[in-house]
């Protein structure tokens, strides 16, 4: 179940597999015809130009990135199909190997590829990417990235092209393409939805360990494209002998999940994942985990790194960043304006931490900009939707990209629409239409407030009747909570952005109050949390997780030193101060 530390897709692992990352040729040349680029620099991917640890650290406008590399397919794939893989490209992406277009996509947080083995030649392999991402095009899925040269305000440093690594790995004609698993909590059920590349004939066995135990072994026949099976597990009734089986960040427990594929008595193919029983919901005003009201203890993270911007200098960063978070208190996270690494996701279900998912967004309206949306988002849920860290998907936030709400029927649709096509692809997690403000169609109500002073968050969310006033009001930043006092239909209430308060030790930079020192930091702190009792509020989402560029007013410091004892912090994010 545990993948090796550099494996890029850890829900579906197979044995065999090559990483294209590393030393690339690397040019801009504002052409579509691969024969006229001129290729005279060299960069490290997985890290874009922009970030100094891909070798450049070049911030300039990027409209076009070209990318080239040659490598040899090992001699004991042969007879194997091959498959051309890639994590992520931002934005739009044209792949040609050995001279012939081989794949395109668009959208710069989903993967994509393609199966080459009908081009590939004989000993060195070309490989040339053309990545397009116009830095003033607002009409696409962007989230924090900045449109002006030099980051300012709340956004930052732009990402163009490959970010996440690129890889090959051998596969059989008929093989797995994508599992997915849902969980029956009340009846201890797990379903198993298999794709298949292309149309399989034969027989699939699947084995569920927990621990040593074997719990599951079911095989069964299989024609088609598709494939589904519900396994029932023995359910040993009284609840504390049921938490040692069920998924949580107290006791994160996953099923290691072998999947075998047989055709005419050969294994052909053979993945090993991992599955969870998790239930997320909102019911009576609470969220609920596993069928019991679960206290939100979140913290806003932007998911990015000084030398590498939004690709994590290497994996151990990312498992640093969720034992980080569960350090200092928090038992999930709200990734703002990204759709992270899997490995993230990885280590966030191996280590117990929720995450709240958010699509990035767009910062213009219009036909385009809904299509291109749409796409991301039905990609990123098809991709993360087996993760049991994930519990709530986000479709907008703050109104970004659908700045008129209040007054334009076709913003407000945008927003219901991509709300109702979340729940269509899963129904087994809340969604939030559009956090921060003027709610349109939701499952929590989530409120952003940096009202400075611990006792106005208070008179303002102390208690549930007046969270529920207080989402009906304008507030400082002139939005109110929800355009139809009929939205709220007894939702949990959550205040996903607050605090920010900036501790530093430089001048420059900002956040949204100043303090002196670390001890005030965490006295300040710990009033807003006393603040937010859960008489008042489902949860909390605190700004923020680390500094990030000019937006200093994070717990930790960019480097993820903290600014206070890491203890000092988690007692009081847990109120126990």
């Amino acid at each position: 179940m545990h993948p090796t530390p550099d494996y890029p897709r850890p829900r579906l692992v197979r044995d065999a597999w090559l990483s294209l990352n590393g030393t690339w040729a690397f040019g801009t040349t504002a052409t579509t015809d691969p024969e006229r680029v001129e290729f005279d620099r060299e960069i490290r991917v997985p890290f874009a130009p922009e970030a100094p640890l891909s070798g450049l650290g070049d911030e300039n406008d990027h409209p076009v990135a070209w990318y080239r590399r040659t490598f040899e397919v090992p001699d004991e794939w042969a007879e194997r199909r091959v498959v051309l893989r890639f994590g992520a490209v931002d934005h739009a992406a044209r792949v040609w190997l050995n001279g012939r277009l081989v794949a395109t996509h668009e959208g710069g947080h989903t993967p994509f590829g393609a199966d080459v083995t009908d081009v590939l030649v004989a000993g060195e392999q070309t490989l040339v990417v053309r990545a397009e991402d116009d830095p003033h095009d607002m009409r696409k899925p962007r989230g924090k990235q900045d449109w002006l040269p030099e980051p300012h305000g709340i956004w930052y440093p732009r990402t163009t092209g490959i970010w996440q690594t690129v890889w090959l790995e051998p596969v059989h004609e008929q093989h797995l393409e994508a599992v997915r698993f849902t969980a029956d909590v009340p009846g201890f059920a797990l379903t198993t939805d298999v794709r298949f590349a292309t149309e399989a004939t034969g027989d699939l066995t699947i084995e569920l360990r927990h621990g040593d135990a074997v719990l599951a072994h079911d095989r069964w026949s299989v024609r088609g494209r598709a494939s589904a099976r519900t396994i029932r597990l023995p359910d040993p009734g009284i609840d504390d002998a049921r938490r040692a089986f069920l998924w949580s960040p107290e006791h994160p427990n996953l099923f290691a999940v072998r999947l075998a594929l047989e055709v005419d008595g050969e294994t052909v193919d053979e993945v090993h994942t991992y599955a969870a029983l998790r239930q997320a919901e909102t019911r009576d005003g609470f969220f609920q985990l596993n069928g019991r009201p679960y206290p939100l203890r979140l913290v806003l993270d932007q998911g990015y790194w000084p030398d590498g911007l939004m690709t994590a200098p290497d994996d151990e960063a990312l498992r640093r960043d969720v034992e980080l978070a569960k350090a200092m208190g928090f038992n999930g996270v709200r990734k703002h304006q990204k759709i992270e690494d899997p490995r993230y996701l990885y280590w966030a279900d191996v280590l117990g931490l929720l995450v709240w998912e958010e699509l990035p967004s767009a910062y213009a309206f219009g036909p385009d900009a809904v299509a291109r949306l749409t796409r991301e988002w039905m990609e990123a849920i098809e991709r993360d939707a087996s993760h049991p860290s994930i519990v709530t998907w986000v479709a907008f936030n703050e109104s970004w990209g659908v700045p008129d709400l209040p007054n334009v029927e076709g913003q407000r649709h945008a927003v219901a629409a991509l709300y109702h096509l979340a729940k269509a692809l899963d129904g087994t997690r809340p969604v939030v239409g559009n956090d921060g403000w003027e709610h349109v169609v939701t499952d929590l109500i989530t409120l952003h407030d940096y009202h400075p002073e611990p006792a106005t968050l208070s008179e303002r969310y102390g208690t549930r009747e007046a969270a529920r006033a207080t989402a009906l009001r304008v507030l400082e930043h002139g939005r109110v909570g929800v355009l139809d006092p009929q939205t709220l239909r007894g939702q949990p209430l959550v205040l996903s952005e607050f605090g920010g308060i900036r501790y530093h030790r430089d001048a420059v930079g900002w956040g949204y109050q100043q303090v002196d020192d670390a001890e005030t930091l965490v006295d300040v702190y710990a009033a807003m949390i006393a603040a937010l009792p859960p008489a008042g509020v489902a949860g909390f989402c605190y700004t923020q997780f680390s500094d990030t560029f000019q937006e200093q007013n994070g717990l930790l410091y960019a480097d993820r030193a903290p600014k206070a004892p890491l203890e000092a912090i988690e007692r009081a994010t847990r109120g126990r101060r």
